[in-house]
């Protein structure tokens, strides 16, 4: 049997962010209907290179696919060296036979359908009226974070803050050049949170870097940056009273920054709302009132590696893209 090999060019060209924000929420809704098998998240950390890598899998009844992603966060990258930060492979196989169909770049999806996740909260949770947004960090991340949003809001006004003020000359210039939206380079968080409707934050910390004192009534938080044990984006504080929304529970209080907030004692896991998969088929409503504050939590699941990677895979094959090769 023959098997299809995706560069990241030819991934770009078969990916669109409407297609993908649409394929998550049918692999959302496919989890919460328990047609997807999804085992633990296997990392491994590597401090004396500054980098970390996470195997995410999954097999999902409904497209009858597995998928197997490898996905490294190298955070010296591009300072020591001319590759990215974000490297990832995924490995996608027929559910019926085992057999390889194909093997794509993962970097570029791990990307998108992280910004879908995100964009696809704010939908469901945000204020409608939401024009402004504090951005935590400067790279791909945050930048696909904003690119997807405004796929689904009227977005006027971003606000960053990070570490490396340099970087952000770029992330402003990515911005405005790709989206309407006007960009503020922010010196400290506070002057980012200052209006903001909606608050993402996109970075590698293990020292909370948004105080719970900046957090207004009404406002929605995607906290994406915080997806192992030790990460830590935001106050624990802020989760105290506000509608908490995790894409997978197991994995966001095993790991993400909802984990923080029960280990800092400030919540249980009773206190979580919802699963976002319950957002979407009604299970749950969405925001009740302006003054809530909103949290969705992501980690980052291998159903959205797998319903992307389907996507990709079916719209390379109707387009001639890749090469075939045979393993025998």
């Amino acid at each position: 049997m023959k098997t299809l090999l995706l560069s990241i060019k030819d991934v770009e060209e078969a990916l669109s962010l409407k297609e993908v924000i649409a394929a998550v929420e049918e692999g959302y809704i496919a989890y919460n209907a328990g047609q997807v098998q999804q085992p633990e998240i296997v990392s491994i950390e590597i401090p004396e290179n500054n980098g970390e890598t996470d195997i995410k899998s999954c097999y999902n009844k409904l497209n009858e696919s597995i998928s197997v992603k490898i996905a490294s966060g190298f955070y010296n990258n591009g300072k020591n060296n001319d590759l990215p930060t974000m490297i990832g492979t995924i490995l996608l196989f027929d559910g019926k036979t085992g057999a390889t169909l194909c093997i794509m770049d993962g970097s570029l999806i791990t990307g998108i359908r992280t910004g879908a996740a995100g964009a696809i909260s704010s939908k469901l949770l945000a204020r409608k009226n939401s024009k402004t947004v504090a951005v935590f960090g400067g790279g791909g991340q945050a930048r696909m974070q904003i690119y997807a949003l405004c796929q689904v809001m009227d977005i006027q006004e971003v606000r960053v803050y990070n570490g490396y003020q340099k970087e952000l000359i770029k992330y402003k210039s990515d911005i405005e050049k790709k989206t309407n939206v006007k960009v503020i380079i922010c010196a400290t968080p506070e002057e980012a949170m200052k209006n903001a409707d909606i608050a993402i934050s996109t970075t590698p910390t293990r020292k909370y870097i948004v105080d719970k004192s900046l957090v207004k009534l009404g406002m929605h938080i995607v906290a994406v940056g915080a997806d192992m044990a030790g990460k830590n984006e935001w106050d624990p504080g802020i989760f105290k009273g506000a509608k908490i929304v995790n894409d997978s529970i197991a994995q966001c209080v095993s790991r993400g920054e909802t984990r923080n907030a029960i280990i800092s004692g400030v919540i249980k896991e009773t206190d979580i709302y919802a699963e976002i998969g319950q957002l979407l088929t009604g299970e749950k409503p969405l925001r009740e009132s302006d003054d809530e504050i909103t949290i969705f939590d992501t980690t980052g699941m291998g159903i959205q590696d797998n319903v992307t990677a389907v996507k990709v895979y079916e719209i390379a094959k109707k387009n001639g893209l890749g090469e075939y090769f045979e393993f025998i």
